[in-house]
């Protein structure tokens, strides 16, 4: 029953990252990748073994480069970003355990402005690229998740080739 309800769970995460999905103009603003916050926002350091396979967007980490990346998968492929890949995350937000859970759109605002304030490198203007959000459901909000996330991809559907941050 756990099992289920954590599936579930993670489901409507996932499910909500889509309906979250957002399209900006990619703007290249000063700063450094945003994990902001607490000091519980997810790791920016590298992964030491590439590729990945079998990865839990819980558990993805600032900077991870995805392979064939499905915004409603369950599971994702984190590759080394000078290799081909088709999204980066490169924002991540996470509230406080003790916070209430803000609703919808302010977490949908929230991951809209640690998109904006995401430091991009230069390589970012070989690419058109949108930006796509995640964020807890009431459920998953209730399951512990305070996280939300900003991921860029290409809006062309091309490749990607290197890291979009500094």
């Amino acid at each position: 029953m756990a099992v289920l309800l954590a599936v579930g769970g993670l489901l409507i995460w996932l499910l909500t990252s889509l309906l979250a999905t957002a399209t900006l103009q990619s703007a290249n603003q000063p700063g450094t990748p945003q994990e902001t916050a607490s000091p519980a926002a997810p790791s920016a350091t590298p992964r030491p073994s590439l590729p990945v396979k079998g990865v839990s967007p819980l558990d993805f980490r600032v900077g991870d480069c995805f392979k064939d990346f499905d915004p409603e998968a369950i599971e994702s492929t984190v590759v080394a970003c000078g290799t081909d890949h088709s999204a980066q995350l490169v924002a991540a937000h996470r509230y406080e355990a003790a916070d209430s859970y803000p609703g919808g759109e302010a977490m949908k605002a929230k991951a809209r402005e640690a998109c904006q304030s995401a430091a991009l490198t230069d390589k970012s203007n070989a690419y058109d690229l949108t930006y796509r959000l995640a964020y807890p459901s009431t459920a998953s909000w209730g399951q512990g998740d305070r996280r939300v996330d900003c991921y860029v991809t290409s809006a062309a559907g091309n490749i990607i080739k290197s890291s979009l941050l500094p």
